[in-house]
């Protein structure tokens, strides 16, 4: 007779996994997680302490009310950014910032926790780019920059962005398309030759990096289509490249004015004018003076000062060491912004915005003795209406609506453009301007 032996328990899977372990000897936690990093695991890890989270705030007019006064509205914006010089210095796109009072950038706080004020250094608003400044007692991480001029179908990708507020977020993809054009209709731009990828690009992506597989910069984030899944672009670094070299890190497209001009092709960086009345007229600096350094900075060669020129702010004090004549010296000034400076070297004018009960006004607020506003006869107080260009066959004309607009008007002017101004002036002091305040005469453009 036999006897029936008793069923086994049944193996829990626990109990399994104890009675396998002899068969492997297991790895350590370090070589298990080293083995899992892959090449866009290493770009992500290299790359992402130089991208900037970017946030802003600001009032912009909205309309008007029934008494005839500006409405302005709060707004708040973020997007991305990423540092391409380690003194400080981030590309963007300009639609992130545009407005924008205030603009802080922060970094993954793993790598940096703290928050910095940003300044607009400069924008070229039909390329939608911008670069900014910030500063701190260290170098800044920065991204190599590579080409767009080999890029594949097919080519692997990396996103690295904010979107929608969720910061550092990394994204995968292909190279889908190259030489796009793309409308963005709500903000009146036209693109050329973008580069097109599957790689998730979001809202809040935008002036963020498109890296290739070596962690090198290709592209820069710039927009997205809503009506298709999987297809955003990014505008080719080659471009951006140019743009920085020609007009984002010109003196020119500075938020700063200095109120002097050098060489550009002098290697000894020599002011060869400076414009009377103007901060550097005022520093003392005078033409053949040689600047050696710049906020403390020694500059030794004409792109070191353009990329030290380019960082100075408005109203923010600064140092410059010149040679004069064998001698060193040293001055401060204060720079005027873009706007005042570049009015008042061509027109000999400064202003300033006014709001009243007609709405916006742009008022002479300074007039250079013996510029074309002063032999003109203009005087502080004046109301600027239109200007119209007198050599031209169809008579163009131009309403002044704006600080902004007008120097952007004024800057289209070759010197030696003769432009007639419409003006009031409240003459009998009565506060209220009419048909019998206007006053109209011809300036020419220095």
């Amino acid at each position: 007779m036999t006897t029936a032996r008793p069923l086994a328990a049944a193996a829990t899977p626990l109990a399994l996994l104890a009675a396998f372990a002899h068969l492997a000897e297991p790895a350590s936690a370090q070589d298990h997680r080293q083995g899992r990093v892959t090449p866009i695991v290493q770009v992500a890890r290299d790359a992402s302490p130089a991208v900037a989270y970017i946030q802003t705030g600001g009032e912009k007019a909205v309309g008007m009310n029934i008494w005839g006064r500006i409405v302005t509205q709060q707004f708040t914006g973020s997007g991305s950014g990423v540092v391409i010089h380690k003194e400080g210095f981030l590309i963007t796109n300009f639609h992130v910032v545009k407005d924008a009072d205030q603009i802080t950038v922060n970094f993954d706080r793993e790598h940096d926790p703290q928050q910095y004020r940003a300044q607009l250094v400069s924008f070229v608003e039909e390329e939608d780019l911008a670069l900014l400044k910030i500063d701190g007692d260290r170098d800044f991480p920065v991204i190599p920059l590579g080409t767009s001029a080999d890029l594949m179908l097919g080519e692997t990708v990396i996103a690295i962005g904010n979107p929608y507020g969720q910061t550092h977020t990394v994204t995968q993809g292909i190279i889908s398309g190259l030489h796009r054009n793309v409308q963005i209709p709500a903000a009146r731009l036209a693109f050329d030759d973008l580069i097109q990828t599957d790689a998730g690009i979001n809202p809040g992506n935008s002036g963020g990096p498109l890296l290739n597989i070596y962690g090198e910069l290709i592209g820069i984030n710039s927009a997205m289509n809503f009506q298709a899944q999987n297809i955003g672009f990014a505008i080719p670094i080659d471009r951006v490249k140019t743009v920085l070299e020609e007009q984002l890190l010109s003196p020119q497209s500075a938020s700063a004015w200095l109120g002097f001009e050098v060489d550009p092709a002098d290697q000894h960086i020599q002011i060869r004018e400076v414009v009377p009345g103007s901060p550097a007229h005022a520093a003392g600096l005078r033409a053949g003076d040689c600047i050696v350094a710049l906020g403390g900075q020694r500059v030794a060669s004409p792109d070191e000062y353009r990329l030290a020129r380019v960082g100075l702010a408005p109203a923010r004090e600064v140092e410059f060491q010149v040679e004069r004549a064998g001698e060193s010296r040293r001055v401060r000034l204060a720079p005027w912004d873009k706007i005042d400076g570049l009015l008042y070297q061509h027109l000999g004018l400064r202003v300033e915005q006014r709001s009243g009960r007609g709405g916006a006004a742009v008022v002479i607020s300074d007039v250079r003795t013996g510029g074309p506003a002063a032999r003109l006869g203009l005087k502080p107080g004046d109301v600027l209406d239109a200007v119209r260009l007198t050599g031209s066959l169809r008579r163009q004309s131009w309403r002044i609506d704006s600080r902004e607009s007008f120097a952007r008007l004024v800057q289209q002017f070759a010197p030696g453009t003769e432009i007639e101004v419409a003006i009031y002036r409240d003459a009998d002091g009565d506060g209220r301007l009419t048909r019998n305040d206007e006053h109209r005469g011809t300036l020419i453009v220095d």
